[in-house]
């Protein structure tokens, strides 16, 4: 093991910058670690504020979505592991959007979120992932 010289106290500080840099993640990295999910909602102003919470977790990215053809793009375009359904999707809607959904990831979770608050929304999501 190389040994640091007194009179050099930056070299150690150098050296440990120098080893850790090596492993810092690039804003990329940072975004792929995040868990993906997507949320469809039929009302804007509520799919906005849902996203919104969701986001405020530093460990989920949320992608919110209005119509079915966004959120079958949405989906394949973006690989997520958690799809959050909101108000306003008919039951024909879901039970098509559920299908499509697993057939390209049987491994997907789907959680219903019909309101309740931020408290609830976020334990909502962490039970479905098991965190």
């Amino acid at each position: 093991m190389k040994r640091i010289n007194p009179h050099q106290p930056f070299a150690f500080y150098l050296s440990a910058f120098t080893f850790f840099s090596a492993f810092r993640l690039s804003p990329k990295t940072k975004s792929m670690s995040k868990i993906q999910i997507l949320t469809i909602g039929r009302h804007p102003d509520i799919l906005q504020t849902v996203v919104r919470l969701v986001n405020n977790n530093p460990d989920w990215e949320c992608t919110g979505v209005t119509t079915d053809e966004d959120a079958l793009e949405a989906f394949v375009a973006k690989p997520c592991r958690l799809v959050l359904l909101c108000n306003g999707i008919t039951p024909d809607s879901e039970e098509k959007l559920c299908a499509a959904f697993r057939a390209h990831n049987p491994d997907i979770i789907i959680v219903q979120h019909y309101g309740g608050g931020s408290g609830l929304l976020s334990a909502e999501i962490r039970q479905a992932l098991g965190t």
